[in-house]
């Protein structure tokens, strides 16, 4: 068993756009587990849905924005840099490859990607490269049958500590403050020609404006 690893998280997902419900789990994430940073990931093209009404490099860019005054999250723009689908274990091999076998590394979901994640490609090598941290919201249930059901039961662990003794191989489930924002809703509102402000930090909405982002 390794001692007194620092560990370090990656969170992926389209960020379309990013808004103050993904800033605060990534934050509360960090100060829980100990993490050093966690990184946001925006998924260039998403293997499971449409692509993105807005680019990658624009999404990348909200991010950016939203963490350059938080020292502990930071935004992560290698999908942008690989060409085809986003697929999160290749960033996972790219992730380990860079920090070297010694390092802790968890990749952060949440509940709606857990529930399909037997769909992801490679998805059984995911514990092979990390741990995964799954935030669990008000309201979401665990398969009690079936291969996603029995990858938990083999693999899930309620101890944080954990992540300062194994570079990977675990699930850790959080359950963190309820921030009912979502992309959609801040979309919608846009299309609508209402304000979201207050759902996302101001610099984001200063940079979909400017754009005509949504519109």
């Amino acid at each position: 068993m390794n001692e007194s690893l620092t560990p370090v998280g990656v969170f992926g997902g389209t960020f379309n756009p990013v808004h103050y419900g993904h800033l605060r789990s990534a934050l509360e994430l960090c100060e829980l587990l100990g993490l050093d940073h966690l990184a946001l990931m925006p998924c260039a093209q998403p293997p499971h849905r449409e692509a993105p009404d807005c680019s990658a490099e624009q999404r990348a860019a909200m991010v950016e924005l939203a963490v350059r005054d938080e020292p502990r999250l930071r935004c992560d723009r290698r999908e942008l840099a690989r060409e085809g689908l986003s697929y999160t274990v290749l960033s996972l091999e790219e992730l380990r490859s860079e920090l070297g076998p010694g390092c802790s590394l968890s990749l952060v979901l949440g509940c709606d990607a857990l529930l399909k994640i037997d769909s992801w490609f490679r998805w059984q090598e995911l514990l092979e490269l990390a741990h995964i941290v799954v935030i669990a919201r008000p309201g979401w249930h665990f398969p009690a049958t079936g291969p996603v059901a029995d990858w938990l039961a083999a693999h899930r662990t309620d101890d944080r500590a954990v992540l300062r003794h194994r570079t990977h191989g675990h699930i850790l489930v959080e359950e963190l403050r309820p921030l009912a924002i979502s992309s959609t809703e801040i979309r919608d509102l846009l299309r609508a020609g209402r304000s979201p402000r207050y759902l996302l930090p101001a610099p984001v909405l200063d940079y979909i404006e400017q754009g005509q982002l949504y519109r």
